[in-house]
């Protein structure tokens, strides 16, 4: 299969850490970038939960 480059950016540190996990788990950061974006594709969205952090009462009343 043809690949192509994609580029993004990252602080230094998110790399540095990412790349130390990644490490450990025995991939590299392409791999692990190419399983989470086949992952997207096969969930047809984002392959874990994202959302709004929205206090409840509890946490609105301990903030005041």
């Amino acid at each position: 299969m043809e690949t192509t480059n994609v580029n993004f950016r990252l602080d230094k540190q998110t790399k540095k850490e990412a790349e130390e996990l990644f490490e450990d788990l025995g991939l590299n950061m392409t791999t692990a970038l190419t399983m989470f974006v086949k992952a997207s594709i096969r969930e047809q969205g984002i392959p874990f939960e994202v959302r709004r952090d929205i206090p409840n009462a509890e946490t609105i009343a301990a903030i005041e």
